[in-house]
């Protein structure tokens, strides 16, 4: 669970107001992005809950397209992870770090912060299962509450609140069905990816057919609550004109709260919180790349372990594609174009829970999604309208997200014609 929250609050929620508010000047508006956003996980969670109990085994999503489709789609999806389902969001999260960090001490350089976070927690984490554990959970329970207190001191401290109206209002209706109001829910989705972080680790989880589920629900509902009081807290204290366009929103907000001194507090603050974000990627994403490196024999290299049983190669390979990202490309370049290709990889995944029921029915289940088919239909719904209008609205970014699906195909047919292929047998 701590790997979930840590993985989900990070980057999107410190940063995706300040583009949204590009869009939309509605407060009730606003906060419905990321209820939607919240539901639309919840749904997701319910789904690969099912899935994680059926198919009971570390990677995720190439586990279970492994499984529910056929060994190339599954390649296809560990090639999205290992290329930027990991490394992009480590990037992203690492970035924003620095830049919360420079912001009390302008001195310092956000991209040298970023780089440096990353190697320490590649250190960290290649090491001992028992200080990268150890290290999760603190970081975890740390941002939990300075993300709690952070809600309640602005909400007392503030002298005067914004005049914002969190009411619907006429007008609200035609933005929630806009095409502005899908391409900003990208920015919510990527503030929730994360909410399966937990698959990746299936097999490190006791019991993990009976606790999967109770991990992704609570994980993800919990989530969804914070964002939601974050969000309020961030228009409830801050100008809506402060704050359009920044990537420090939480720095903006803490300003208008506590002043230039508290802000500057609450800027090393807020750059802590990021911690747990960058070390949960580095904890859960090489586990893909180390189940590929089981499966298939011309990347055995990223399935060797350590002697503690950590797959150090995988981490380092993660860790450097992090650093690469980091050093080489824009913030929100980045962000839509890791949104909209993880968001195409949940959602060929929740579509494999009517495949799976139809294809393989004598498989255990010792969790079913509740209310079965409403949730993956609205997953499906939702992700789909907001993938067709990044393809519309944001072409670049989708198309190369398309490319990195297309790059993995080829990837896996030369790696079949060369021989190299092991099929990975049934769970």
């Amino acid at each position: 669970m701590a790997v979930i929250m840590a993985n989900m609050i990070g980057t999107g929620v410190f940063t995706g107001l300040g583009f949204q508010l590009a869009e939309f000047q509605s407060g009730f508006v606003l906060i419905m992005l990321w209820v939607v956003g919240g539901l639309t996980a919840l749904c997701g969670a319910l789904t690969y809950a099912e899935l994680g109990a059926a198919l009971p085994r570390s990677g995720g999503e190439y586990n279970y397209l492994t499984e529910i489709y056929h060994p190339a789609v599954g390649f296809i999806s560990g090639w999205i992870s290992a290329t930027i389902g990991f490394a992009a969001p480590t990037a992203l999260a690492a970035i924003t770090f620095g830049i919360y960090l420079a912001s009390t001490f302008p001195a310092l350089s956000p991209r040298w912060l970023a780089c440096g976070l990353v190697i320490a927690l590649t250190v960290v984490h290649a090491g001992s299962r028992r200080r990268s554990g150890g290290v999760q959970r603190a970081f975890t329970a740390i941002k939990i509450i300075l993300i709690l207190g952070f809600c309640v001191l602005s909400w007392v401290l503030v002298d005067v609140p914004q005049n914002v109206n969190f009411l619907p209002s006429a007008g609200d209706g035609a933005l929630l069905a806009s095409g502005a109001f899908a391409v900003s829910l990208i920015y919510v989705n990527y503030a929730y990816t994360g909410w399966n972080a937990a698959t990746y680790i299936t097999g490190e989880l006791d019991r993990p057919q009976k606790n999967l589920s109770h991990i992704l629900l609570v994980g993800t509902a919990s989530v969804m609550v914070l964002y939601v009081l974050l969000n309020f807290t961030f228009l409830y204290v801050a100008p809506m004109d402060a704050m359009v366009g920044k990537l420090e929103i939480g720095y903006v907000s803490a300003r208008f709260a506590f002043g230039n001194n508290g802000a500057a507090i609450m800027g090393v603050v807020l750059a802590l919180l990021l911690v747990s974000t960058v070390s949960a990627m580095t904890m859960a994403g090489p586990r893909v790349l180390q189940v590929i490196g089981q499966d298939f024999v011309a990347f055995r290299a990223l399935a060797k372990l350590n002697a503690d049983g950590i797959p150090a190669v995988a981490i380092t390979v993660q860790s450097t594609l992090a650093l690469a990202f980091i050093l080489s490309a824009s913030f929100e370049s980045i962000m839509v174009f890791a949104g909209f290709t993880l968001g195409l990889n949940t959602f060929v995944t929740v579509l494999g829970i009517f495949v799976l029921r139809r294809t393989r029915p004598e498989l255990p289940r010792p969790y079913r999604t509740v209310l079965y088919p409403l949730p993956p239909l609205l997953f499906l719904g939702v992700t789909g309208w907001t993938l067709g209008y990044i393809l519309m609205e944001r072409p670049v970014e989708g198309l190369w997200g398309l490319a990195i699906v297309a790059s993995g195909a080829v990837f896996y047919l030369l790696t079949r014609w060369i021989g190299k292929l092991r099929p990975p047998g049934r769970q």
